[in-house]
């Protein structure tokens, strides 16, 4: 849960009361499920979220281990 808003924190910078309208999300869930996701609603970028969810999980854990892989490195 913790890397989930530390993802969305980052991302969603200037959008964070409104994600849905946020360029950088928005280009994320168009990459993922194509020109359907390019206009989405609050409510449709909910439901989407939420249909989504494990999948997004898995997204956000393989981020995780990049950055702290990136942090050993560094």
């Amino acid at each position: 849960m913790l890397s989930a808003l530390k993802f969305y924190w980052k991302t969603a910078q200037g959008y964070r009361l409104r994600p849905w309208k946020s360029p950088y999300l928005r280009w994320r869930l168009e990459t993922y499920l194509g020109a359907p996701a390019a206009n989405l609603s609050a409510g449709d970028f909910f439901r989407i979220l939420w249909r989504y969810r494990a999948e997004m999980g898995r997204f956000l854990d393989w981020a995780e281990e990049r950055r702290r892989e990136q942090r050993k490195r560094g």
